[in-house]
């Protein structure tokens, strides 16, 4: 397999799929590199580290869970979403309680500070996508858009546990 996709001539009409395929690879991996070593030179946003935005984003979008949901969401093991949690609780910005239907069981929601975190982080990168996207055409700019959200929720059905 040619080592980039201007080696491999994929770059003139009549790409095939496995070329299209290698080239998207190639693409959506530079893409994640460089969002990735964002947040390493950011390490937090405020005062939560990157996996904790994550968590707040997520119960922020889909509401309150248990542990075990929002791990799955995460991607990561129960204990290091437990982690998470604990801290985010000690800042506020999560609380646990009873599960009405089972009282083991601990669901777990953004608080209103935690909202507000959320709020100020999305209004943040928002800003900081709009810089990105500001010289692109309309028309490819909500084609990318829906693009990307239809690759996000190929990649979602495809690596999420069975």
């Amino acid at each position: 397999m040619p080592s980039t996709a201007k080696e491999s001539g994929s770059l003139i009409q009549g790409n095939t799929l496995e070329q299209d395929a290698w080239e998207l690879h190639e693409a959506l991996s530079e893409l994640v590199r460089v969002y990735q070593f964002r947040d390493r030179k950011r390490i937090c946003y405020q005062d939560v580290s990157i996996t904790q935005c994550y968590a707040i984003d997520a119960l922020s979008r889909l509401g309150t869970m248990s542990l075990n949901m929002l791990a799955a969401e995460l991607f990561l093991d129960k204990s290091t979403t437990s982690r998470v949690v604990d801290s985010l609780e000690r800042k506020g910005y999560v609380k646990r309680s009873a599960d009405p239907k089972d009282g083991r069981a601990l669901r777990l929601e953004v608080t209103q500070r935690g909202k507000d975190l959320h709020d100020r982080i999305e209004k943040e990168l928002a800003g900081e996508m709009k810089k990105m996207i500001t010289d692109f055409d309309p028309d490819i700019r909500q084609a990318t858009i829906r693009l990307v959200a239809r690759l996000a929720r190929a990649a979602s059905k495809r690596f999420s546990s069975p």
